[in-house]
């Protein structure tokens, strides 16, 4: 009884059903959930995964730190069962011919990103201790090109909240779901749609990966504190037909909102992010070429924001060129006598390309 007085005495309770049956097959009586937020996430006693229901995500104001798909104990029991009996890993070395494999990932790889994912959910501190003092060896583990292998199984990987998930059923909410992240100083999001993750196209939901990817070099090498940062995905649906028919896809199974519709959502993210953190830096990354440079042109005179893909990799390039030019003995404005191919025309080559003209 002192317990539970306890329990009840803590402000903004809230209580929940538990479907599950006991040993015996008595089902478990409705409890009183003292926590909220991620310290619920935390707890492994009260915490349900992907099984809250929608207004259970609002009342305990998890909504959008976890992704919007809902899935049943016996569904994430067929998930954990899965990997159980045979592991992600295990299948990749078992299916070289994968086109991850391809671009040089290989199964030892996976093997130690899951090592490093597994210590950055329970020790932050050590996680990043270990990745400064073994960058070169651990950056392409932690992103390009392992990363690329983790984005596209990110729902069949998933086990504890990272980053924010925005998505098309949170329209009129985002302003005060941002409130939900539990530090009140940001100075940092990355942000991605999922529609062109590096040379896979679209993988949805799974673009987080790209978002964490990245913030985790931003921390270990650029001095960011990891608790001023923040991961982001905003789930518009997915035109990737694998996704849509696999049943562990944690995203919006619903085709790619487009037009008018599509940019009223993420002026609706952009918003809400500046309402609560109006000093972040907001970085785009791995949006399809149709929509990044229309993002771009749309908020860089409002917002503090850059698309790393357009204006990152074209500065890079261009300090290259320039270095070349140096190396050749000659002088910067040489560079419009110069004859200069670009492959593809995604986002990074048509801001490369742009770059270029323009200097």
């Amino acid at each position: 009884m002192t317990t539970l007085k306890r329990l009840m005495s803590v402000n903004s309770v809230v209580s929940r059903n538990i479907s599950s049956k006991m040993a015996g097959g008595k089902y478990m009586k409705a409890e009183i959930v003292p926590k909220k937020g991620k310290n619920l996430l935390n707890d492994p006693i009260y915490n349900k995964g992907l099984a809250f229901s929608e207004a259970e995500r609002d009342r305990l104001d998890i909504r959008g730190i976890v992704p919007p798909a809902r899935l049943l104990i016996d569904e994430q029991k067929g998930i954990i069962m899965e990997e159980y009996w045979e592991g992600l890993a295990a299948r990749a070395a078992q299916d070289p011919s994968d086109e991850i494999m391809k671009s040089g990932v290989k199964p030892d790889d996976i093997r130690k990103w899951q090592v490093l994912q597994y210590l950055q959910d329970r020790n932050e501190t050590l996680f990043y201790s270990i990745l400064m003092e073994n960058f070169q060896e651990m950056a392409p583990i932690i992103y390009t090109p392992t990363v690329a292998w983790a984005c596209k199984n990110f729902s069949h990987l998933y086990r504890r909240p990272r980053g924010m998930y925005f998505s098309a059923n949170d329209r009129g909410e985002m302003a005060s779901m941002v409130y939900n992240w539990p530090s009140d100083d940001v100075d940092a999001v990355v942000v991605t749609d999922g529609s062109r993750v590096l040379g896979l196209g679209d993988l949805g939901i799974g673009g987080l990966g790209i978002s964490i990817g990245k913030l985790d070099l931003y921390v270990a090498a650029g001095g960011f504190h990891p608790r001023r940062i923040l991961p982001a995905v905003i789930d518009t649906g997915t035109n990737n037909p694998d996704l849509l028919k696999d049943p562990a896809y944690l995203g919006l199974k619903q085709a790619r909102m487009d037009g008018e519709e599509y940019y009223e959502l993420i002026d609706e993210f952009m918003a809400a992010v500046k309402l609560r953190w109006p000093k972040a830096l907001i970085q785009f990354e791995d949006f399809q070429s149709k929509h990044a440079i229309n993002l771009l042109e749309r908020y860089r005179e409002e917002y503090l924001m850059f698309n790393d893909d357009i204006q990152g990799t074209a500065a890079t390039v261009l300090a290259g060129v320039y270095g070349a030019l140096k190396v050749q003995g000659l002088p910067a404005e040489d560079l419009r006598k110069k004859r200069i191919i670009v492959a593809g025309a995604g986002s990074a080559a048509s801001g490369v390309c742009s770059k270029l003209r323009m200097d």
